[in-house]
């Protein structure tokens, strides 16, 4: 083992070139010896995230809430859907399997709703940066917002209900694979979208914020 500071020149592997690797001065990088190239970098820059978690209020209640909805919706539909294709539960429960493809995606729906309104009072309760009251953040928080649903309704317009909520888990298949926009740009359009229209939420102030904002004003004044 050997402690490399400075950049790379170039590794060449029998099938594989790598191009010169630059790390800042205060990073370790460890290089194993005769057999397979492994990197770790034992000192990484945090001081972005230094300053961020200060800031947010880890304790608060409602983003608790939110970040257990966040991780258990996810993990809730994919832990029914396996087991509905290993033992055709639901269907045999609703009859038919879009009765019970039907039912799992109203489910999912509701329970999208619940972490999004999750999310929404978890922003809100939070301290607010300075910044994400001034125009170009707004901007890019409806410009986020505006791509997301383009590609989130995009994607369900393409795949229909059974395709968008699990229904190949029920055995409800289509003819051949999707492959018209935006799944011909993204791989994955849905999640790609659903992320964009949080981070555009994030982004653009609140209802109540705009009126906080006005009496302070007003006071102010």
């Amino acid at each position: 083992m050997q402690n490399v500071k400075q950049a790379f020149s170039c590794i060449h592997f029998p099938c594989l070139k790598i191009h010169p690797l630059r790390f800042p001065s205060d990073q370790v990088v460890h290089v194993r010896n005769g057999g397979p190239l492994r990197v770790v970098i034992s000192k990484i820059n945090i001081s972005v995230m230094a300053d961020i978690l200060p800031s947010i209020d880890l304790t608060d209640a409602p983003f608790c809430v939110a970040v257990i909805a966040i991780i258990f919706n996810p993990f809730f539909w994919n832990v029914v859907a396996r087991w509905e294709h290993r033992t055709r539960g639901l269907t045999k429960l609703f009859g038919c399997p879009y009765t019970a493809c039907y039912g799992l995606g109203f489910l999912i729906i509701l329970l999208n709703v619940y972490r999004s309104h999750s999310i929404t009072v978890a922003m809100t309760s939070q301290p607010k940066a300075e910044v994400m009251g001034t125009s170009p953040v707004f901007y890019c928080g409806v410009v986020l917002l505006v791509t997301g649903s383009v590609l989130v309704v995009s994607s369900f317009y393409a795949l229909g209900f059974t395709g968008t909520f699990l229904g190949d888990y029920f055995g409800i298949l289509k003819e051949k694979k999707v492959t018209g926009f935006p799944f011909s740009v993204l791989d994955n359009p849905m999640y790609w979208g659903s992320t964009a229209n949080y981070l555009g939420l994030a982004l653009i102030p609140f209802t109540e914020e705009i009126y906080r904002q006005k009496i302070r004003c007003s006071k102010n004044k």
